[in-house]
């Protein structure tokens, strides 16, 4: 009360309850069930942005700052005849917020337009801001202090405030939005890595289920996950008898030797063109979407989807037709502002286009039709990361098949 945030309430139609979260650093944040609150409020329709895009944009700098404000969301006041919407129970008595707290379904949002508009001038070049944490690249070493300046004295004008113990300052690389951003491109966050490679063998289902969670938060970095985890999903079917067999055991092996050595994914330039390797199994479906520099192709993107029921009877050009679209689809910033050429040696160009097509190529014509997609056959492979992606995958379980096209 002493700070203004909040204001005693004699009588309210509204009323929330007091939650305590644990936070990463084993402090509690308390917060309130805003639950009916929010069920009653209109969605405010503002984006934010796209983390992957983000990162993608801060990788190759030289230097960064990474900095977080302090209790950002308390710099915003609420409207005075609003506050009592807030109201919430202690112990102590019923207050509401004067100013916007944590828990407010639209309250992301309010405060990335916020911050938008603070740093409108230097988004994009010289910073990028994901709600309260912030970013400042510079391409040379030199222009780093003066980068820093222009945001400071943005927050000074906005009266923003910093919290010390998450800033980092003037490095040549750190974690952003959970990624690790550096000179050589965008790197898995390590501690996600750890969290698998030090996993002890499942054996109850909630323990199947926090591995495949953990695998999911790492997918776009490893070539195949659904491949990968397809035994674990496949045991969290057995509800009755679960038993982690042999061959999950293996797999999981295999996954930690493969997140030893994790791949450092690049990150296009705009308008460059960037390819796409497809490759299907009978479960699933994988895709790298991946840049060419000096005659040298690094990857970008890993895709992974397992097929669900009907998708399984597709045929194989069909299942590479998916593929391209739920690629398309999952990636469309990458595909709406970079000619994407497709690698491969079926026919896939061919069939999605032609006149006579039916049902759903029909309508994944429509869907892919808007984007710059050319089509073309796979030569020698110039990377090893993508040569495992192909011979792992392709050798034997994709074969050209005999269905009528």
């Amino acid at each position: 009360m002493e700070a203004g945030y909040v204001s005693e309430v004699q009588y309210t139609d509204w009323l929330a309850n007091v939650v305590a979260i644990p936070k990463a650093s084993g402090k509690w944040r308390m917060c309130m069930d805003f639950t009916d609150l929010n069920k009653v409020c209109p969605k405010d329709p503002y984006p934010l942005p796209r983390i992957d895009l983000l990162v993608d944009s801060t990788a190759r700098y030289e230097l960064f700052s990474m900095m977080d404000a302090y209790q950002g969301y308390h710099e915003i006041f609420i409207a005075e005849e609003d506050r009592i919407k807030t109201s919430f129970i202690t112990d102590r008595g019923i207050y509401c917020y004067n100013v916007m707290p944590f828990g407010l379904k639209n309250a992301g949002a309010m405060y990335q337009r916020l911050v938008n508009k603070m740093f409108k001038g230097q988004i994009g070049t010289t910073m990028e801001v994901y709600v309260d944490g912030m970013l400042v690249k510079s391409k040379k070493e030199k222009d780093h202090l003066r980068d820093l300046k222009q945001a400071f004295e943005v927050m000074r004008a906005y009266g923003m405030k910093l919290n010390p113990k998450k800033c980092t300052f003037r490095v040549r690389g750190g974690k952003f939005l959970g990624y690790m951003v550096s000179e050589r491109g965008i790197e898995a966050n390590p501690e996600k890595i750890e969290a698998i490679t030090r996993l002890q063998s499942p054996k109850t289902l909630k323990e199947v289920k926090k591995l495949t969670g953990k695998i999911a938060s790492l997918s776009h970095f490893i070539s195949r996950s659904a491949d990968r985890s397809l035994l674990f999903f496949k045991s969290l079917g057995k509800t009755k008898w679960f038993k982690w067999t042999e061959e999950c055991e293996q797999a999981l092996k295999d996954l930690k030797c493969y997140l030893a050595t994790p791949p450092l994914l690049a990150n296009p330039k705009q308008g460059e063109t960037l390819f796409l390797y497809l490759a299907v199994s009978d479960e699933a479906i994988s895709l790298v979407l991946v840049r060419e520099q000096e005659k040298v192709q690094n990857p970008v993107y890993y895709v992974s989807k397992m097929l669900q029921g009907a998708e399984k009877r597709y045929t194989q050009i069909e299942r590479l037709a998916l593929a391209l679209v739920v690629t398309a689809i999952k990636l469309r910033p990458y595909f709406q502002s970079h000619k994407v050429v497709v690698l491969t040696n079926h026919p896939l160009g061919h069939i999605i286009t032609r006149p006579d097509a039916s049902g759903r190529l029909v309508k994944w014509a429509v869907e892919l039709g808007e984007y710059d997609i050319k089509y073309q056959s796979r030569t020698a492979i110039k990377a090893q990361v993508l040569a495992d992606f192909m011979v792992e995958f392709t050798g034997e379980q994709v074969q050209e098949g005999k269905e009528g096209w």
